[in-house]
């Protein structure tokens, strides 16, 4: 699957990350989102027609997908559809989330990259296909250390009153923020391509290794 291309910096309040030029970014501001998927939907339905009857649809389902990561957390989406050569298009995503959390008592959670490690579940395969995930910590270059989870998982679908899943293959890293108590910055890369899990798993880590936090 490789492909080399240029990278793009993205810079965001407090962060930047480069991806791949070929990327492009699922706007989840509130201040510009609605235009920015107004104009991907238009642009779309002109090239392909057949699409027009659903161009509602589709708008109302971008805007609420946007509109729930922007409450998530979520601050940067990129994006990567491709053909090489086969019927089914290569996609993936790579999300950039500020998140944190308190204990019981109010407490700030603990950032240390061995605590998160230490509160994340490891979950073996039974059989062949099962999902599965294993937790390390890493070193981001210019950042410092940081703990990953990465794997196969199902990851249930937002809303969904049946509690339907999706597989998919999911590299979570989390970076403590400098000088905020309990947030972490949560880089997350993720792909319904099961079958180029470790090329993806690649892709995500050269995109993570770029992450660096911006006054």
């Amino acid at each position: 699957m490789a492909r080399y291309t240029e990278a793009l910096t993205v810079e965001r309040g407090g962060f930047r990350i480069k991806v791949p030029e070929t990327w492009w970014e699922f706007d989840v501001r509130p201040e510009s989102r609605d235009d920015s998927i107004r104009r991907m939907v238009d642009d779309r339905v002109r090239r392909y027609p057949e699409l027009n009857p659903s161009r509602s649809a589709y708008l109302t389902f971008l805007q609420k997908a946007a509109s729930d990561a922007w409450k998530s957390g979520a601050l940067y989406c990129g994006c990567m559809a491709e053909s090489f050569g086969g019927d089914t298009p290569v996609t993936g995503s790579v999300t950039v989330s500020l998140i944190g959390g308190r204990t019981s008592s109010g407490d700030p959670l603990p950032t240390e990259p061995a605590a998160i490690a230490g509160q994340l579940a490891v979950k073996e395969a039974r059989k062949p296909g099962d999902s599965w995930r294993k937790v390390t910590t890493v070193d981001i270059p210019g950042v410092g250390p940081a703990a990953r989870t990465q794997g196969v998982e199902d990851i249930p679908v937002p809303g969904d009153a049946l509690n339907r899943t999706v597989r998919a293959v999911l590299m979570q890293t989390y970076i403590p923020v400098p000088g905020q108590e309990g947030k972490v910055a949560l880089v997350a890369g993720s792909s319904q391509v099961l079958d180029l899990a470790d090329s993806f798993f690649d892709i995500f880590d050269a995109i993570t290794s770029t992450f660096r936090f911006v006054d």
